[in-house]
């Protein structure tokens, strides 16, 4: 693969102040696209010392890269919101080639911000999740996912041209007890995702999910009890991923190897599930 084969071609990774997303941002930069990096808040970044903020996020990929970084930043939740990070985004690159629909997470309505790093430990199961904590992981999760393609894909359709990747998750495959309603929205999304594919097919544009397992970000050691049996880096796939490795798997699929796959589901994880995605 080049290592400049992006260039010329603008990313918008949403919920890329930190974590997954910043590690996706920084690597498609260093394939040569210009990148917008956007975070709910501007200190989004900050919680788990990953930046003091978007701008400090998007100076540190330009400097190390040399590509163009612009940061967005509001509520994905809210369809206004979204329709202006768009505007801005348009204005600044014209158009968005690559699309990558990373914000979410199994958070509570307190966010990231909220105790356990947001994570939810009492009651996250199918019936007792409190309504605000249940509305907070589809709208964060789901709908932004559906908000964003909406303002966006259109003008790929135009263009004849786009990618899209879309972070699953692999509890989107199958039934869990524990973070059943996050794990719905992953297999809503991932159902979205294959439905807008069949979509754009017609016009050339790709829509994929890339589906972590248990990856190494500062916010998923904060929020859980890590097993250090899974802290291995080398010699086995029994192990946690790091985040430049879904990272890896997002590039690829904004690549030309990948030029006619599109509604795939991408596990990354390390082969801890087997069966069909």
């Amino acid at each position: 693969m080049d290592s400049k084969h992006l260039v010329k071609k603008t990313a918008w990774i949403t919920g890329s102040g930190r974590g997954i997303g910043q590690a996706i941002a920084l690597r498609l930069a260093h394939a040569g696209a210009d990148v917008v990096i956007h975070g709910s808040t501007m200190n989004s970044s900050a919680y788990f010392g990953e930046g003091e903020s978007l701008a400090a996020v998007a100076r540190k990929i330009s400097d190390e890269t040399g590509v163009r970084a612009m940061y967005v930043t509001g509520d994905l939740c809210k369809p206004e919101n979204v329709q202006d990070m768009v505007r801005q985004i348009r204005g600044e690159f014209a158009h968005i080639d690559i699309l990558v629909n990373n914000a979410g997470g199994d958070l509570s309505a307190k966010g990231a911000a909220g105790p356990n790093a947001g994570k939810i430990v009492e009651g996250n199961d199918a019936l007792f999740l409190p309504y605000e904590d249940i509305r907070a992981i589809i709208d964060r999760n789901l709908f932004t996912c559906i908000s964003v393609c909406k303002e966006v894909a259109p003008e790929m359709m135009e263009r004849k041209e786009g990618w899209i990747v879309n972070i699953g998750s692999i509890g989107g495959t199958y039934g869990m007890q524990l973070g059943a309603v996050y794990g719905a929205t992953k297999a809503a999304i991932h159902n979205y995702s294959r439905s807008l594919a069949g979509m754009l097919r017609p016009y050339g544009i790709c829509v994929n999910v890339v589906a972590p397992g248990g990856t190494l970000s500062p916010r998923y050691k904060a929020s859980r009890s890590i097993d250090e049996k899974r802290l291995n880096s080398y010699g086995s796939l029994v192990r946690y991923a790091w985040p430049d490795e879904i990272a890896a798997a997002v590039e690829f699929l904004v690549s030309a190897h990948s030029a006619h796959i599109t509604g795939q589901i991408l596990r990354v994880d390390g082969g801890e599930q087997l069966w069909p995605a």
